[in-house]
Parts: structure tokens; C-alpha cells; sequence
């Protein structure tokens, strides 16, 4: 009911950072997420900030909004969020930023689901499934986030 995916970035910590905590810039790299905005006056990664992501499932749908809170905030470090359906947490997501000898970051995007009821059920028939697609779109996403950070390290650095 978790997995993850390691991506090793030639950017420092710093721009890593502000490109996984701006959720308002998930379009860019999700292959699910195509839009995410803050909500409640949060403008900003903090502890308690909430904000609600647009998914299009697995690339092609449904599509549906998520309430989502954020749970982890260390600059250049950790940045978590819980995702909330029906009034519950349903998933962890998670991107723990690791500053390398060589001025880099190894990024790891990580997911936990819920281990309850309903959630239970739909991993032992559709886990592995799922796992694989999650882990596909880890990749995916963190590729992307690379990309755009290691530009941005090369123009700024």
C-alpha cells in the first residue's frame, strides 16, 4: 500500500524545493494532477495549508478535484500532503529532498495509502495495478521536475 521512486537531479536543494512545494505547478509535471491551487488565504507551504488538486485519473479519468492538507514543510527538505475523500485521509504523498556531495539532490516521491476498510479491500484487488501506475507516474513527474530544475540551476548557477 506504498511505494516510491528515486530521481537523482543535478540542482541544489533550493530549486528542487520551490518547484515540489508550488502545488499551483503540478500541470507541468503530473501526468494525473493537471491543476492543484491553494485554498483557505494559503498562498504558500506551511504546516495545516490546504489546497485541492484536479486529477484526471490514470491520464484519461474521471476527472475529479481532491482536498488535500499539508502535513510535512521543511525547506529544501520535506514536503508531504495527506489527500482527503469522503472526509478521511485516503493517501500520503511525500518528497523528501536529499542534498548530494556533488551539488545535487536525490529526490524521492513517495505514496502510502490508508491501511482501512474500503482502502484495504481496493489494494488487495487493484494494488499491484495501481502500485505500477503510481510508481510509472512518480517517474514521470520527478523526470519532469528534473528537467525544469537542472535548466534552471544551468541558467541561474
Amino acid at each position: 500500500m506504498q511505494g516510491s521512486v528515486t530521481v537523482h537531479m543535478n540542482a541544489p536543494a533550493k530549486v528542487v524545493w520551490d518547484l515540489v512545494s508550488d502545488v499551483t505547478r503540478i500541470g507541468e509535471f503530473s501526468p494525473e494532477t493537471f491543476e492543484a491551487e491553494w485554498l483557505d488565504g494559503a498562498t504558500g507551504p506551511a504546516v495545516g495549508a490546504h489546497f485541492r488538486g484536479h486529477v484526471k485519473r490514470n491520464g484519461v479519468g474521471p476527472i475529479y478535484w481532491t482536498k488535500c492538507k499539508v502535513t510535512s514543510c521543511e525547506p529544501e527538505r520535506d514536503f508531504g500532503f495527506g489527500v482527503y475523500g469522503g472526509g478521511a485521509r485516503v493517501n500520503n504523498w511525500r518528497y523528501e529532498l536529499t542534498p548530494t556531495d556533488d551539488g545535487g539532490t536525490d529526490v524521492t516521491e513517495s505514496f502510502q495509502l490508508e491501511q482501512r476498510g474500503v482502502l484495504k479491500v481496493y489494494w488487495a484487488l487493484l494494488g499491484k495495478l495501481r502500485g505500477k501506475t503510481n510508481e510509472n507516474g512518480m517517474r514521470k513527474t520527478l523526470e519532469r521536475i528534473k528537467a525544469v530544475a537542472e535548466a534552471e540551476a544551468a541558467t541561474n548557477g
